[in-house]
C-alpha cells in the first residue's frame, strides 16, 4: 500500500450548498454570505442555438450576495448533517436552507439574536434589476425585482420577525398563489421553529442505516452523503420544452459538473435502491425514460435510435451528447448498460414490477427499454474471438471520440444490464427477448474473458496501450458480479500498484500526455476517489480488510475537515489547475453518484462481505 497522503486540509474548502430540487444557494464560509441563488437547480438549461458543442444556455443566478451585516468571522457548517446551514457569530445564529417541505425555488434565511441586536439582511443583485415594485399578498409586503436578460422574476418578504425568504419565479401571474403557498408552509412560525421543524422532517425522511459504522465520523459522512444524493435531484415539474423531473446531478454547485451524466446518475440511484429510498430511485428510473430529445446520435450508433443521452442531459432533459473538455460528440455506450442495471435492480430490491408499465412518449418503460436500450445495446456488439464484446466507444473516462477503443467497462455495463433486463423478459414472458439475451450473454462472457482477461489479469481495453493496462474501471466488474475468479481478481488489485500516487490513493490510468497544457495531463495524475471506493470493495472480497480500511479512513477523515463531502479527487501532484498541497480534496466537491452514492455503496457492500469474504 502506498503512504499515506502527504497533506490533510485542515479547514473546510468547499462552499455550502443547500437545495430542494427546485434551485441551489451557495454560502461561502470566507465571506459568510450567499453567492450564488441559482433560479434552477443545474448549471445549463438547454443547447445554445448558436453553438452547439459550448456548457449551454447558464442558469441564472439572481444574487452575488445576501448576508447579515456582521463582520466576525464565525464558522460555518451544516446543521446535524443536513441542508440547513448555519453561521454562530458573535450576536447570534445564522441559518440558509431551501425548505423540502414547498415545490418552489425558496430560500429562507433566519437569525436568532443573543440579544436585542439583529444585523441588517444586505442584498446585492448578480444582474441589474429592471424593475422593483412593492405589493401586498395576504397581508405581507413583498418585494418584487425582475432583471435584465433574465426570465425569472425574484421574490422577497419576511416569514416572521426573526425570517425571512427569497423566492425565485417562472411567471409574474404565478406571485399570489407561490406567496400564499410560501405563507401557509411557514404558518407563522419563526426562525427556530421553521429549522426544528425542517430538521424533523428530514430525519423521519432517512432511512435507517443497516451497516455498522466504524467512527462516528463514518456516520455523519453516511448522514450528509444521503442529504448530498437528494439535493442533487431535480423536482421541477415536468412541463412543455422541460423534462427533467428526477434527473440527478453528478455534482452540486459551485462545481464543474452541476449537470446530468448517466453514469454518475446511475451510481446516484444504485445507492439510493440499496438504502431503501424508493421514491427518489423510482422518479430517478422514470427520468431516464421521460428525457428528451434523445437519440441525436443514432447515425453514430449503427443508425438505431436510443432512448439514454450517450454522455448526459442539459438542464431541460435534452440530450448532450458531448463533454465540452474534449471539444467533440462523445459515444459512451456503458451508459445503456447501467440504466438496465438499475432498473432491474430497482424491481428486484422493491418488488415493483409495475414501473414497467409507467407510460412515456415511447411506450412503457418496459417497451421503451426493450426498444431504445437493448435493441440499440445489442446492435452495437463486435465479434472477437469466439464471443462478443460492446464496439469501440469513449466509455467511463470520457475518452476522445478520436481515440475510441473497445473498453472493458462497456461491456462489463452491457454484461450487468442485459442480465438484469433478462430478468425482467422472463417474468413478463417476453420468450422472444429471452431467449435472444440467454444466447447473447453467454458470448458476451466468452468475449470479455478474451479481450480483457489476459495474463491472468483484467486489463482497461482490447487494444494494447500502456494508458488503460491497468485500470481502475475493470474493478467494477468484481464489484457488480462480471467476473468472480480469485486468482484473476488478486492479480488484477496486486496491478493496481501501477497507479498509486503521494497522495495515499489512486489514478485512474496511466497518463500518456506529454503537454502541460492539455488539461487532461493533470486530470489523469490525482487521485480518483471513486477508484479508492473501488479497490477497497475489491479488497474486501479478498478478505483484506485492513487493506480496505487503510484506503478508506483518509476518505473518513478528510471529509469530516470538508462538512463531509466526497470529493471528486485529491491532489496527487502540485499543479497549477488542481489547487493545494498533495492529499487535498480537489475537482468537483461534493460529488454525488462518483462520491456521495459510491460512498453509501461501499459500506453496504462492506457490511455484506465481511460476513462472508471471498478467499483468493
Amino acid at each position: 500500500m502506498p503512504a499515506l497522503a502527504l497533506a490533510i486540509a485542515l479547514t473546510a474548502s468547499a462552499p455550502l450548498v443547500t437545495g430542494n430540487g427546485h434551485g441551489f444557494a451557495v454560502f461561502d464560509a470566507k465571506q459568510g454570505a450567499i453567492t450564488k441563488l441559482y433560479a434552477h437547480p443545474y448549471s445549463f438549461t438547454a443547447p445554445s442555438p448558436t453553438d452547439p458543442l459550448s456548457e449551454g444556455l447558464p442558469a441564472a443566478n439572481l444574487t452575488s450576495r445576501i448576508a447579515w451585516a456582521d463582520e466576525s468571522n464565525a464558522k460555518a457548517e451544516y446543521l446535524d448533517q443536513s441542508h440547513v446551514i448555519v453561521r454562530d457569530d458573535a450576536h447570534g445564529r445564522q441559518s440558509y436552507f431551501m425548505p423540502w417541505g414547498v415545490q418552489r425555488n425558496v430560500l429562507v434565511l433566519t437569525y436568532e439574536p443573543k440579544g436585542g441586536r439583529r444585523p441588517r439582511l444586505v442584498t446585492t443583485y448578480a444582474k441589474t434589476p429592471t424593475s422593483r415594485r412593492e405589493l401586498t399578498v395576504s397581508g405581507v409586503k413583498v418585494e418584487v425585482t425582475r432583471f435584465q436578460d433574465v426570465a425569472e422574476t425574484l421574490l422577497s418578504l419576511p416569514l416572521a420577525e426573526d425570517a425571512r425568504a427569497f423566492m425565485s419565479i417562472e411567471r409574474e401571474d404565478d406571485i399570489d398563489a407561490a406567496v400564499i403557498e410560501l405563507l401557509r408552509w411557514a404558518g407563522g412560525r419563526g426562525a427556530a421553529a421553521l429549522i426544528a421543524r425542517e430538521l424533523t422532517e428530514l430525519e423521519r425522511w432517512r432511512v435507517p442505516p443497516k451497516v455498522t459504522f466504524a467512527s462516528s465520523d463514518e456516520k455523519r459522512l453516511w448522514r450528509q452523503s444521503e442529504v448530498v444524493l437528494r439535493m442533487a435531484q431535480s423536482r421541477e415539474p415536468n412541463r412543455g420544452g422541460r423534462v427533467n423531473h428526477g434527473l440527478i446531478l453528478a455534482a452540486l454547485p459551485d462545481s464543474s459538473f452541476v449537470s446530468y451524466w448517466v453514469r454518475d446518475m446511475a451510481y446516484a440511484i444504485d445507492a439510493l435502491i440499496r438504502m431503501g429510498h424508493q421514491a427518489e430511485a423510482r422518479a430517478a428510473i422514470e427520468a431516464y425514460f421521460h428525457a428528451r430529445p434523445a437519440g441525436v446520435m443514432h447515425e453514430q450508433t449503427g443508425g438505431m435510435p436510443y432512448q439514454v443521452s450517450v454522455v448526459r442531459y442539459f438542464g431541460d432533459g435534452s440530450e448532450q451528447p458531448f463533454f465540452t473538455q474534449e471539444g467533440a460528440t462523445n459515444i459512451e455506450l456503458d451508459n445503456w448498460g447501467l440504466v438496465l442495471w438499475v432498473l432491474g435492480s430497482y424491481v428486484e430490491r422493491f418488488g415493483d414490477a409495475a414501473i414497467l408499465d409507467t407510460p412515456t412518449y415511447r411506450g412503457t418503460i418496459y417497451e421503451s427499454a426493450k426498444r431504445f436500450v437493448v435493441a440499440p445495446l445489442l446492435e452495437n456488439l463486435d465479434a472477437h474471438a469466439s464471443g462478443l464484446i460492446v464496439k469501440a466507444d469513449t466509455s467511463i473516462w470520457e475518452e476522445r471520440q478520436k481515440d475510441a477503443k473497445h473498453f472493458a467497462f462497456s461491456t462489463i455495463a452491457a454484461l450487468v444490464g442485459l442480465t438484469h433486463f433478462d430478468a425482467l423478459a422472463e417474468q413478463r414472458n417476453d420468450s422472444k427477448l429471452h431467449a435472444e439475451l440467454r444466447r447473447v450473454l453467454p458470448l458476451l462472457k466468452v468475449g470479455f474473458r478474451a479481450a480483457y482477461a489476459k495474463d491472468g489479469r483484467l486489463r482497461g481495453t482490447a487494444e494494447p496501450g500502456i494508458k488503460n493496462d491497468v485500470d481502475g474501471a475493470v474493478l467494477t466488474a468484481f464489484n457488480l458480479g462480471v467476473e468472480e475468479d480469485a486468482d484473476i481478481m488478486q492479480r488484477t488489485a496486486d496491478a493496481m500498484k501501477r497507479l498509486a500516487v503521494a497522495s495515499g490513493g489512486y489514478r485512474r490510468v496511466t497518463c500518456v500526455l506529454t503537454d502541460p497544457a492539455i488539461f487532461e495531463y493533470w486530470y489523469e495524475r490525482q487521485e480518483f476517489v471513486f477508484v479508492d471506493l473501488s479497490l477497497a470493495e475489491v479488497y474486501l472480497r479478498l478478505g483484506r480488510p485492513k487493506d480496505a480500511a487503510a484506503l478508506i479512513a483518509p476518505i473518513v477523515a478528510k471529509a469530516a475537515r470538508d462538512h463531509y463531502f466526497v470529493p471528486e479527487m485529491y491532489v496527487s501532484v502540485v499543479n497549477p489547475l488542481f489547487e493545494g498541497p498533495i492529499g487535498e480534496p480537489t475537482g468537483s466537491v461534493p460529488m454525488v453518484g462518483y462520491g456521495a452514492g459510491a460512498f453509501i455503496g461501499y459500506l453496504i457492500a462492506r457490511e455484506h462481505l465481511t460476513r462472508q469474504p471471498v478467499q483468493p
